[in-house]
């Protein structure tokens, strides 16, 4: 009766945990995405260029009213209101109450998946209350160059990162594990 009890408790407490950590490492994301793009709105003039990190790094304020890279700016209204802001909040939501149920991900893929909500629930956050998404930073080395981004963005690469390489490292097992069964069988 007692290990019952205490194997109760322990369940508890990781569930708790776990929608602390949850909750925690996403709104890190927001709150650093939001608190840079405030300081961007704040001190950065519109299609001002200041130059870091000999030229490579360049900070520049646009607003975008699109999605990455712009995709999307000239669609209707009431097709962004749909693509933009309805079906992501509806697949971060998912994401999120994902993360919260599914037992068994690894703490990468939970960070992973913390860290796209974050940036996407950032986006999000702009586009309701701003109308568009304040977008800052460019990189250009030479042969690579990007697009104009921000934190939020960031964030969800990293996210993506994550995971990738999350299930680059279990590859090999899980194709031991394929081959075990195939030979078992």
């Amino acid at each position: 009766m007692k290990t019952k009890k205490i194997s109760q408790r322990n369940m508890s407490a990781k569930k708790i945990f776990r929608i602390f950590f949850v909750v925690t490492v996403l709104s890190l994301n927001v709150g650093c995405d939001q608190i840079s793009k405030n300081i961007v709105r704040q001190k950065i003039d519109y299609k001002e260029q200041i130059s870091l990190v000999n030229n490579h790094f360049t900070l520049t304020k646009i607003e975008n009213t699109g999605a990455f890279l712009s995709l999307g700016q000239f669609l209707p209204q009431s097709i962004k209101l749909l693509l933009l802001i309805i079906l992501p909040v509806i697949i971060l939501s998912l994401i999120f109450f994902y993360v919260l149920k599914k037992q068994k991900l690894s703490n990468i893929t939970i960070i992973g998946l913390c860290f796209i909500a974050g940036g996407g629930f950032g986006n999000i956050y702009d586009r309701i209350i701003y109308g568009s998404v304040t977008d800052f930073m460019h990189i250009d080395f030479a042969i690579f160059q990007t697009g104009i981004f921000n934190m939020a963005d960031v964030s969800i690469m990293v996210g993506l990162f994550l995971i990738i390489l999350e299930l680059y490292i279990k590859r090999p097992k899980l194709d031991l594990e394929i081959v075990d069964n195939i030979t078992n069988d």
